[in-house]
């Protein structure tokens, strides 16, 4: 057996035997958020540059990954990789909100959505629930094999299944049509309560005073 040989082995007995160092995240550094679509399955991995034992580590805070649902498979490759973004920013939410953080992209539909111009009505609704990331988010277009991470979770992702922790139910609830509404003695004892509800809150108080005066 070469030396090529033996190093790659110890390599992928290293890689098997070793899981990868997860660290807590500082909320005074910026986030790298890695994204990939692969066929049928998406993959995202947050990590942060921190500083381990006197030299800087870029370490991974969680990985997510899921199959496509039925109703996505319609979608394009450029329309998945935009929806599977406002997807791991609802599902990081509790760490990307009001952090600055990074977008790291194989693709360029992506990196354009936050100030498409002329976007369709599929791409007008997902660059409307990014925008409250604005000022806080970069979208920076890397070639595939840059960030692997993502990558190799999109390629061996998770089934959506409940006991995915990022399981994205195949339907929504069942809505419950409302069929009538009846209103009775709206004159009496609901305004009773209104009142009444009233003289009990502090604020109104104030606001009642200051509608006398005029």
């Amino acid at each position: 057996m070469t030396q090529e040989r033996i190093q790659a082995y110890e390599k992928i007995k290293y890689a098997l035997t070793n899981a990868p160092l997860l660290v807590m995240p500082d909320w005074k550094i910026p986030f790298k958020l890695y994204i990939d679509v692969c066929g049928e399955a998406l993959g995202e991995a947050l990590h942060q540059v921190q500083i381990f034992k006197y030299k800087p580590y870029k370490g991974p805070i969680c990985f997510i990954s899921r199959q496509r649902k039925p109703t996505e498979t319609r979608y394009g490759a450029s329309q998945m990789e935009c929806l599977f973004l406002v997807w791991s920013l609802e599902e990081l939410h509790c760490y990307l909100d009001g952090s600055v953080f990074e977008v790291i992209t194989d693709c360029n539909a992506v990196k354009s959505l936050l100030n498409m111009k002329t976007p369709n009505r599929h791409m007008l609704r997902w660059q409307i629930a990014i925008q409250e990331y604005r000022g806080n988010i970069t979208i920076v277009h890397k070639a595939g094999n840059i960030h692997k991470n993502a990558d190799g979770l999109s390629r061996w992702a998770l089934p959506n299944t409940p006991d995915n922790p990022a399981y994205v139910p195949t339907s929504a609830e069942p809505q419950i049509p409302i069929e009538g509404i009846n209103i009775t003695d709206v004159g009496t004892e609901f305004f009773d309560e209104v009142r009444e509800s009233y003289k009990q809150d502090k604020n109104c108080h104030i606001l009642t005073a200051l509608l006398d005066k005029d």
